[in-house]
């Protein structure tokens, strides 16, 4: 019975890893967004993917790249002109 669940779990994990991108497993976007913070957060958007998603969802607050604080800005001003 031990070996078998052994062999079960080792199994599992190896059709797991070889399954593919984070995509694949159904993170999809949402691992997207998270490498793209990531991104920011090391300097800067690193494609044109990344800056849309950022744009789109927005970056984590306290991240210090030219792009967010841009993008903070921008946010900040559009809300203000929706208030009146």
């Amino acid at each position: 019975m031990r070996r078998s669940n052994l062999a079960v779990a080792i199994l599992g994990m190896a059709v797991l890893a070889a399954s593919g991108p984070a995509v694949a497993r159904g993170l999809g976007e949402a691992g997207e967004l998270e490498a793209a913070r990531a991104n920011a957060r090391a300097g800067g958007p690193v494609s044109e993917r990344d800056a849309e998603l950022l744009e789109r969802y927005g970056c984590l607050s306290g991240t210090r790249s030219a792009f967010c604080q841009a993008q903070s800005h921008r946010r900040y001003r559009h809300r203000s002109r929706k208030r009146r």
